[in-house]
């Protein structure tokens, strides 16, 4: 499937189909997941409603991984097999990944103050998270910091796979360290912790992240593409236009005098 949608021009065909449906079926997940996530979900017993802000900020948190490590997995293909879409593949998807990555932050900062009386700790778990917003910024700033597309794509790529180590940083921080932030409730070996009525919003709100960030990629693997394409048409139509007739050398008169 990977190789069969290597070529650009298919992956436009393909994506221009997959396009509508993707969003469409993104809005309705969301609309239901914040539905049920603000209106059906009980409040808890402890924290009461303030536990809504959950259902944004964990599939937040969930997908500022997962984007990263897409990205890191694109630019190994890339440097490695040379895939004609896999750089364009990790371009496109690290500023939705920064996206997610804010969010989560964000939602995370307004989650902590009623709970722990901070906006901010400089917790294993928050600081390893910050870790991962400047990478996300410092992959987007070294892949648009060379003239050469080539060498900036390389660059982030190395960038990229060096990141991947903060990954299970994050993950396990809540093990490793004694932090604020409270262990893993969902993806844990035990089973989930969380009860049906709470993870099942969080579930469908996840799955409609994860919709919204194939919509976004492909939108924005179709632009760079075409902007690709229009750069490649300008640079050829400049390369074959044919040359203006230099003008004749004016010819003196000369008028014999008397």
């Amino acid at each position: 499937m990977i190789n069969w949608l290597a070529n650009p021009a298919r992956f436009i065909r393909v994506s221009e189909k997959a396009v509508p449906w993707c969003g469409w079926t993104a809005a309705a997940v969301l609309a239901l997941g914040l539905f049920w996530s603000l209106v059906l979900a009980p409040p808890d017993y402890q924290q009461g409603d303030t536990v809504r802000i959950m259902y944004v900020h964990v599939p937040a948190a969930w997908m500022a991984l997962s984007v990263y490590l897409f990205v890191a997995v694109a630019s190994a293909v890339a440097l490695v097999w040379r895939h004609p879409l896999a750089e364009v593949a990790a371009r496109s998807a690290a500023p939705v990944g920064a996206a997610f990555t804010f969010v989560c932050l964000a939602t995370g900062s307004l989650w902590g103050r009623p709970m722990w009386g901070a906006w901010w700790v400089w917790d294993a778990r928050l600081t390893s998270v910050l870790v991962l917003f400047f990478l996300y910024l410092g992959y987007i700033a070294l892949v648009n910091a060379f003239d050469d597309p080539s060498r900036g794509g390389r660059a982030g790529a190395v960038l990229a796979l060096v990141g991947v180590v903060n990954l299970p940083i994050i993950k396990f921080s809540v093990d490793w360290w004694n932090t604020l932030h409270q262990p893993a409730s969902v993806m844990r070996i035990g089973g989930p912790r969380i009860a049906v009525s709470m993870l099942v919003p969080l579930v469908i709100m996840a799955a409609g992240f994860m919709l919204l960030f194939a919509l976004l990629l492909m939108v924005r693997m179709r632009t760079a593409l075409n902007e690709r394409k229009a750069m490649a048409l300008r640079l050829n139509a400049g390369a074959v236009a044919p040359r203006q007739p230099e003008p004749e050398p004016a010819v003196a008169a000369h008028t014999a005098i008397s």
